[in-house]
């Protein structure tokens, strides 16, 4: 990546280059729309558990730490773990298709975690979150340092601003929805969750063993 050294410009490119990142379907999107089914919150709340993984992790590669981040052992280990967490998030995910669509029962929405909790463990599962950050987002980084810790520190709000405003409309987009779901149509989509979930964690796992 060409080093950019107009910082609005660079900024205007993080916006480009994050958007498709964050719009993608993916471990997080699915635990988003579990939980945004029992809250418009949800969304905020699991950007910020997204973000408790992101914001450190962009500190440490500025100090570094990409070249640990590729170590073909640390992408397996990431890889057989995180797959099986994201299969158990999966399986806890399609116990809410038996739940009534009531708005007042279980708000824990079919598993036990927090938003906050599922955003953190949804993204900290996710070795291509890891890959993604040790490859482009170290290139961004490293552009980011050139304007100094406040550049870094602003790539960084700006990164996650588009994680925070994305979660929010997705959970609130589900929960405003709601009332128009039928039975039928709530277990479908808590059924495509734990297909996502679940296809992730296994495709984490093989992609570790090869």
């Amino acid at each position: 990546m060409a080093l950019i050294t107009d910082f609005p410009f660079f900024l205007a490119s993080v916006v480009l280059i994050s958007v498709p990142l964050v719009v993608t379907p993916g471990p997080v999107f699915a635990v988003t729309i579990a939980k945004g089914y029992r809250s418009k919150a949800a969304g905020a709340l699991i950007a910020l558990g997204h973000g408790a993984i992101e914001f450190p992790l962009i500190l440490l590669l500025y100090f570094g730490l990409s070249e640990f981040l590729a170590n073909t052992i640390v992408h397996k280990v990431i890889g057989l773990v995180g797959g099986s967490i994201m299969i158990y998030i999966g399986f806890q995910t399609l116990k809410a298709r038996k739940e009534k669509s009531e708005e007042h029962q279980n708000p824990k929405g079919g598993y036990k975690h927090s938003s906050f909790a599922a955003g953190l463990i949804a993204t900290a599962a996710n070795p291509y979150f890891f890959i993604s950050w040790a490859t482009i987002g170290a290139a961004l980084v490293e552009n980011a340092a050139f304007f100094g810790f406040i550049g870094l520190l602003m790539f960084a709000i700006t990164h996650w601003s588009c994680d925070l405003l994305w979660d929010t409309f997705v959970s609130v987009t589900v929960f405003k929805s709601r009332r128009f779901w039928t039975q039928k149509v709530f277990n479908l989509v808590f059924i495509v969750c734990f297909a996502i979930l679940v296809f992730f964690g296994l495709w984490f796992i093989v992609s570790a063993l090869l």
